[in-house]
């Protein structure tokens, strides 16, 4: 609702701006007063007739099924349309400028947005197409709106209608532009033309920017090289992925267990397969050990717990014991072919 008035507010700046008010009261003006003057000059013809016959004649549709049988209305009718054709083709290109000026604002990245809880991406590199396909192939975000700071010419995205571009570096107006208080995730990209010290810099200092303006938005941030991990941390980052290290370990373990990166492949990607989801513990299994809590997911709902997220220090356990009871605001991390709702 906020972006149709948004729109709205717009339109209306547009049309004092141009000023399409005056020709439209012009346009109105030859209408009213063409219809009045036909009336009163062609025999048995009422008002709404006449009125009728103004519209159809300043538009050019022309039906035919009123036309003038007197020479004044004949006049009436050529000064209608000598006058009311051009001023009519003068509002309809004032108007349809206004969508094609909002469609180039957005392609060149120069409008706000008026979204909520949307992902907001800061940078752009190879990878951010990946990430939006997966974005849009999980239910969770699959209609959620995502917003795009970058420091581009424009938009790469060009064919979703809820992928949204703020052209410019990140900082506090563009953060604005963007609605990232009311963002639901920020994911900080890697500037590839950077050197890789360069690169997490540039990464943390984004972070930081962040942080310093929206403190409760969670921030993934992509870095290149592990030994920037804890100034990244210092910088409030929630989560930190280290495409380096990553890739080094998927090769490691691809060479000591052939094969085993397949599943890993799976696992991360919403386009296939089955995926790795974290959820809420259902209130019926607060209490229970993990033993339990495993058989009872895989027999009921075909879902497979694969470790807990304790809500009392935030700490990831995998394949916890069996004898670990799960208490209540612990987040379970399962691998399901969906989203689970339990």
């Amino acid at each position: 609702m906020n972006a149709v008035f948004y729109v709205l507010k717009r339109f209306v700046n547009y049309v004092t701006r141009e000023k399409i008010h005056r020709i439209f009261f012009i346009v109105l003006f030859i209408v009213f007063a063409g219809s009045i003057a036909f009336a009163h000059v062609e025999k048995g013809m009422n008002l709404i007739e006449a009125l009728w016959w103004a519209v159809v004649t300043v538009t050019t549709v022309g039906y035919g099924d009123i036309t003038p049988s007197t020479l004044a209305g004949k006049i009436i009718g050529v000064a209608i349309m000598v006058l009311g054709i051009g001023l009519v083709g003068i509002l309809t290109a004032s108007l349809a400028g206004f969508f094609i000026e909002e469609r180039e604002m957005g392609r060149k990245g120069v409008r706000a947005v008026e979204e909520k809880g949307h992902f907001l991406i800061c940078g752009w590199n190879y990878r951010g197409y990946g990430i939006r396909e997966e974005l849009r192939a999980d239910a969770k975000s699959s209609e959620k709106p995502i917003v795009l700071i970058a420091d581009m010419d424009e938009s790469p995205v060009s064919d979703d209608p809820l992928f949204f571009f703020i052209r410019g570096e990140v900082n506090s107006e563009t953060l604005e532009k963007a609605k990232a208080s009311s963002a639901d995730t920020a994911i900080i990209l890697a500037d590839e033309q950077l050197e890789p010290y360069a690169r997490d810099a540039k990464s943390i200092l984004t972070t930081l920017t962040i942080k310093s303006l929206y403190p409760n938005l969670y921030t993934c941030v992509e870095l290149a090289d592990d030994a920037n991990i804890e100034h990244c941390k210092r910088a409030m980052a929630d989560e930190i992925i280290v495409v380096g290290e990553l890739s080094t370990n998927l090769l490691v373990q691809a060479a000591l267990d052939h094969g085993v990166t397949e599943l890993i492949s799976e696992l991360v990607s919403n386009r296939y397969g089955n995926e790795l989801y974290m959820i809420k513990i259902p209130d019926e299994l607060v209490g229970k050990k993990f033993i339990e809590l495993l058989e009872y997911l895989k027999k009921e709902y075909d879902i497979l717990c694969v470790g807990v997220k304790k809500q009392e220090d935030g700490r990831f356990i995998s394949n916890p014991p069996n004898e670990y009871v799960v208490k209540k605001g612990d987040r379970l991390v399962v691998i399901a072919s969906s989203r689970p709702e339990l």
